[in-house]
């Protein structure tokens, strides 16, 4: 492992990288509040039905114990999780350091994602509905969301995030790519200051992490409870609705089975690791964010949620603070790596 962060050093917040810019250790992924959306085959995209009350009372209650980084994307909900989120916001919004996407191409009134446009002319459009979705006047961190882009035609968008910045448009910018040579691309530019990728206990990325390291950049974590394996919630077997993406899902969610909800194998990995995710009295969610913390000092997890009951579990883990470098050497040890 390239470094780790020490318990007695957390003290529940990050700095965003390179930027200065200051957020809670754990920021809020904001996908499952979007609700229903699908791409043009039928094929769900979002986390199910949700309740648009609940999801504005979860976040005001996030902010209230301490989380100050909410990430959502224009696509999430086909731009009902921006809409959702800028109005639990409100007059809030200078509290809070909000992230954004761009790149995909979508129906609102479907709720159906079209396509992809990886143009110039697009990202300055998205940015412009995503600020009046919002209902802000600028987004802290916008990322691009074509994770394979051709890398030049990346340079290029790099290059207009500068000027987004330099217009007070955007604070500053990243790459959401599981790919450390395409985030080392942006990486070349002076506001980028993140890569956002997968990780968590079961899926480590120590390539990602090590250019984290020599480029300064936050490392922000989806997928951190592995699309909710991690909570310690899910049997083989277990139904899930059919607007869920876990019940269909594509080639790359790992983890899930189509048809049969939970993958065994994975879930037999998680029932392993439970005695040190639950120590501390954390519960297993709390266990998996406190491996990221503890996996190194410039990791942000944004776990999803959909209820008040959720962001108050999640924000909970930061009272508890990363697991130790003991802990973190009997995961690898259980997972044999």
């Amino acid at each position: 492992m390239e470094s780790m962060e020490s318990t007695e050093s957390f003290d529940g917040t990050r700095t965003l990288g390179r930027s200065g810019i200051q957020v809670s250790a754990l920021g809020f992924g904001c996908w499952a509040i979007g609700g229903e959306w699908q791409d043009a085959d039928g094929q769900p995209l979002g986390w199910g039905k949700v309740d648009d009350e609940e999801s504005v009372r979860a976040v005001r209650r996030a902010l209230d114990l301490g989380v100050t980084f909410f990430d959502t994307a224009d696509t999430y909900g086909a731009g009902h999780s921006e809409r959702v989120l800028g109005r639990a916001l409100g007059k809030r919004r200078d509290e809070v350091v909000v992230a954004t996407k761009w790149g995909t191409v979508f129906d609102e009134d479907t709720r159906t994602r079209t396509g992809s446009d990886d143009s110039p002319e697009h990202a300055r459009r998205a940015l412009t509905a995503s600020l009046r979705r919002l209902g802000t006047d600028h987004v802290d961190l916008y990322q691009l969301h074509l994770s394979d882009l051709d890398t030049g035609r990346a340079a290029e968008l790099r290059d207009l995030c500068e000027e987004f910045v330099a217009e007070g448009l955007v604070r500053a910018y990243a790459w959401s790519t599981d790919d450390p040579a395409r985030a080392a691309v942006f990486a070349e530019g002076e506001h980028c200051t993140a890569v956002q990728h997968a990780l968590n206990v079961l899926q480590d990325a120590p390539e990602m992490l090590a250019l984290c390291e020599r480029s300064g950049l936050a490392s922000i974590n989806r997928s951190p409870l592995a699309m909710g394996l991690l909570s310690g919630r899910r049997r083989a077997g277990d139904a899930l609705e059919a607007g869920d993406i876990r019940s269909r899902p594509p080639v790359w969610l790992g983890g899930y089975v189509d048809g049969s909800g939970a993958d065994p194998e994975w879930l037999a990995r998680v029932d392993a690791l439970k005695d040190v995710l639950t120590s501390g009295g954390r519960t297993p969610a709390q266990g998996a964010l406190a491996w990221l913390w503890a996996r190194s000092p410039h990791t942000v997890p944004i776990p999803g949620f959909r209820s008040v009951a959720q962001a108050e579990q999640n924000a909970g883990a930061m009272e508890k603070g990363p697991l130790t470098p003991e802990q973190l050497a009997d995961i690898d040890r259980i997972l044999g790596r």
